[in-house]
């Protein structure tokens, strides 16, 4: 799990293509939000993730709680990962990963002003239940937990990345413009986008996509060099 691109959202199987084709890792479907506003229907989700190349990867974006529900979930629409944002408590992403040893589990960690020591706590008590943790920014005014279309402290990513034994992706607020600066400040495994790639239309623009990986691909290459 090293120098992965991954772009959230997914709204059809046409933005599914331009991002595939772009050399977009894998792709995240946010689903079952507590919105209820969710991007995609589970029908036309279900349908992409069953096209999806077999060197990609389709994640699901949950704020489930219970592992016997997540799990299920996951094997009704054929995710090979799910990204946890809610607040999932030990057990049970313990418990996840009984049930499915073979579904990558990712564990948010949301980064809000002056809570690095209890990141790092969380770090210390999943890192042996999961195989990578995702930072992504805490929105004080809305309370949403990602998906802002915010940047972070950078520099709480960074310590992360050193305390953790897995890797760690780098969400929140990623651009084609501030990507590459910010794999090199954190050195993650994987960065992930989401608004930051969008049009006025809402949809994923070929142009910043293609921007995007290009520039992650330069400072992740650089980063192993260094």
């Amino acid at each position: 799990m090293e120098n992965l691109i991954q772009v959230a959202g997914i709204i059809d199987q046409a933005e599914a293509d331009l991002l595939v084709g772009c050399g977009v890792d894998w792709l995240g479907f946010p689903l079952r939000l507590p919105s209820g506003m969710d991007d995609i229907s589970e029908s036309d989700a279900h349908s992409i993730l069953r096209r999806l190349p077999a060197d990609r990867a389709g994640v699901l974006v949950s704020y489930l709680t219970d592992a016997d529900e997540i799990a299920k979930y996951c094997d009704w629409l054929g995710f090979s990962a799910v990204q946890l944002h809610g607040e999932v408590s030990v057990t049970e992403i313990s418990k996840l990963r009984r049930l499915r040893p073979d579904l990558g589990v990712l564990k948010s960690l949301i980064v809000r002003e002056s809570n690095i020591k209890e990141l790092l706590s969380q770090v210390d008590a999943t890192q042996e239940h999961v195989d990578m943790f995702i930072t992504d920014t805490f929105h004080e005014a809305t309370g949403a937990r990602g998906a802002t279309g915010r940047t972070h402290d950078w520099s709480v990513s960074a310590q992360l990345v050193a305390r953790s034994e897995r890797p760690l992706m780098l969400a929140g607020g990623l651009t084609p413009e501030n990507v590459g600066d910010a794999i090199r400040a954190v050195r993650p495994a994987a960065v992930d986008a989401h608004t930051g790639l969008e049009g006025l239309d809402k949809r994923k623009d070929l142009g910043k996509v293609t921007r995007f990986v290009s520039e992650a691909r330069i400072a992740f290459a650089e980063s192993q060099a260094n």
